[in-house]
């Protein structure tokens, strides 16, 4: 029998099957969920002009520097700047405009004066304002143009997914349009004779198909739009047909039949397209990977649940990511000590899901999802699940208190 590849090996050959899809020009506003394949520069300053941090008076810090409770300064007040006003009064000595977050400054003004700090405040602002409290210094609570970015400033680079924080960048910097990847076309094909409809009546030997529903969203999380999900039986004989009726996809996710036993559709019916290993890893040891001819790229993951996730995460996700050209899309790692005690697979990297604690904030603590461990049948636990802990191949067991690399997942 021949010997494991490590994960690192057998990700590498994954990631050197793969190349960059074409990339596209989409509105922002139609943008979440891509990645940038061309940097967004900034059309207009952040902020695009000087204006107001606060409701109350643009002023001359001169006039009211020396403003107090016990010697008040009293203001005319000459204008009035809702947000969005193109208006920019001249102020003289002794005047002031009354003003709103987000109003242009005025070119005569150099500090703000808020509300708060006047006697009248908001119900007595339109004919004079009476200063009680000087503003700090010259420019206080004055927001100046392009502190944030300037025009043609880099706001976002090449290989950024555009998240809802990174779409309204893009917006704030007046940029319309945006240069993305294609977003990968991905199929999902679960095998088993005994793969039913989640909800349909089970008879003996049968079970839910939960893996088409997990592979299905994660690949989706991951910038994919799933355009294809089925089961086929064991018999093997639609796998063929089936793939190919698949017209521009760039990727076939299939679970189950990639083992070493008899009914193995996907090592049977692939053999010529796929190379089917065995990686040093608990769950997902056994795993198939290939391509068609001019064709989609073939994952083979195992069929047992957490098999099936954790293959994804470990192999699929990335190479949908590289599809894409995403440079930041790495799960979230923590170091952790471990609140109970559990086995690992000898030679194996383990793959645990499990449970972050959190109810102290200066020390969270992991522990695994289900009491049976690392079971790869063990569905329902994956609901509980919102990391994985990874153990090296040559740790023994965990201990409370060890610490241990955990993956998070949610």
């Amino acid at each position: 029998m021949s010997a494991m590849r490590s994960v690192e090996e057998h990700l590498a050959e994954v990631l050197a099957a793969v190349a960059l899809l074409e990339r596209e020009t989409v509105a922002v506003a139609a943008a979440h969920g891509t990645v940038l394949r061309e940097p967004v520069l900034a059309a207009n300053d952040i902020p695009a002009f000087d204006n107001s941090a606060m409701d109350g008076f643009a002023v001359r810090f001169a006039d009211v520097r020396a403003a107090s409770a016990d010697a008040p300064v009293t203001l005319e007040v000459v204008a009035d700047l809702p947000a969005g006003s193109p208006d920019d009064p001249s102020l003289a000595a002794g005047q002031a405009a009354r003003i709103m977050t987000g109003s242009a400054i005025p070119s005569d003004a150099d500090a703000i004066v808020p509300f708060e700090d006047t006697v009248g405040g908001l119900s007595d602002s339109l004919g004079t304002a009476t200063v009680v409290a000087a503003p700090s210094a010259t420019g206080a609570f004055v927001r100046r143009g392009g502190q944030d970015a300037r025009r043609g400033d880099e706001v976002l680079a090449a290989g950024t997914w555009m998240g809802p924080l990174q779409c309204s960048a893009a917006a704030a910097a007046g940029v319309a349009e945006v240069v993305v990847s294609r977003r990968p076309r991905v199929a999902i094909v679960s095998t088993g004779s005994e793969l039913v409809a989640p909800g349909m009546p089970l008879r003996r030997g049968q079970i839910p198909d939960s893996n088409g529903i997990l592979l299905a969203t994660l690949a989706a999380e991951a910038g994919a739009l799933v355009v294809h999900r089925s089961t086929i039986d064991d018999e093997g004989s639609s796998l063929r047909s089936l793939l190919a009726g698949l017209d521009g996809v760039d990727a076939v996710i299939l679970s189950g039949g990639v083992s070493a036993g008899a009914y193995e559709v996907v090592r049977t019916e692939l053999a010529d397209a796929m190379a089917f290993v065995r990686v040093a890893m608990q769950p997902g040891k056994p795993q198939g990977f290939g391509r068609l001819p001019d064709g989609p790229l073939l994952f083979g993951l195992p069929g047992n649940p957490v098999s099936s996730a954790v293959s994804f995460e470990t192999f699929v996700r990335p190479a949908l990511l590289a599809l894409q050209g995403r440079i930041d899309g790495e799960r979230a790692r923590a170091t952790l000590p471990a609140a109970a005690a559990w086995r690992t697979p000898p030679g194996r990297r383990q793959y645990l899901p499990a449970v972050v604690d959190r109810s102290d904030p200066a020390r969270w603590t992991v522990a695994p999802a289900t009491a049976g461990g690392s079971g790869s049948h063990l569905a329902g636990g994956l609901g509980r699940a919102e990391a994985y802990a990874i153990v090296p191949a040559d740790v023994e067991a965990v201990a409370v208190g060890d610490l241990v690399d955990v993956m998070l997942v949610a």
